[in-house]
């Protein structure tokens, strides 16, 4: 006789979300809980400063076979030449794993959310500039813990299908571009 067949359905890999501050650890809260998503997101794994620290993060998340999805600014890489060889170590050092994806955006996270409302790749010279140009459509919009906790801001973003057509835009400009964002990235993943 042979042996008994397991008919336990093989378990999907934990993704954990790995991130520089808290604009982004609370926008990917609300985002868990506006469509059901299921991954890692702890305080834990947020107010990352250092490359060296999330390098640690990403080998702990991906420790038996997980799913490691980085969100970052990459404005100061750009500006300061150490943090850009540090950058491309690491994304070099990642580069081959498929459990490891690099949702960077430049200069900031805000302009993933500016793509919700208006396509442009204009250049912005940092983060302030580009939550300039996002508080024309999201008019309280502001870094701070009041603002940020509340869910209310991340559901007006993703209305009326503008998640959506943040993620066709973001896809159209390439890391070459004046200002990008890999975000999208990760809501591939999410939505499969």
């Amino acid at each position: 006789m042979g042996r008994p067949i397991n008919n336990r359905s093989q378990k999907s890999p934990v993704i954990t979300l790995i991130g520089e501050g808290m604009t982004e650890q609370y926008y990917f809260k609300h985002i868990r809980s506006l469509f059901n998503y299921r991954y890692i997101l702890k305080p834990y794994f947020f107010g990352i400063t250092s490359l060296t620290k999330m390098d640690r993060k990403i080998d702990e998340a991906i420790e038996g076979g997980g799913i490691a999805i980085c969100v970052f600014d990459t404005d100061v890489s750009q500006r300061v030449e150490a943090e850009k060889k540090k950058l491309n170590r690491l994304v070099k050092k990642y580069s081959r794993k498929e459990n490891v994806i690099f949702c960077d955006s430049l200069p900031s996270v805000e302009y993933w959310f500016l793509l919700h409302f208006k396509n442009t790749n204009k250049y912005f010279s940092n983060s302030d500039a580009v939550a300039r140009a996002l508080r024309k459509y999201l008019i309280n919009y502001e870094k701070t813990t009041l603002f940020l906790e509340k869910e209310k801001w991340v559901s007006d973003l993703c209305s009326d299908n503008k998640l959506k057509t943040a993620i066709e835009r973001a896809r159209d400009f390439n890391d070459d571009s004046p200002s990008y964002s890999n975000i999208y990235k990760a809501f591939d993943l999410f939505m499969k």
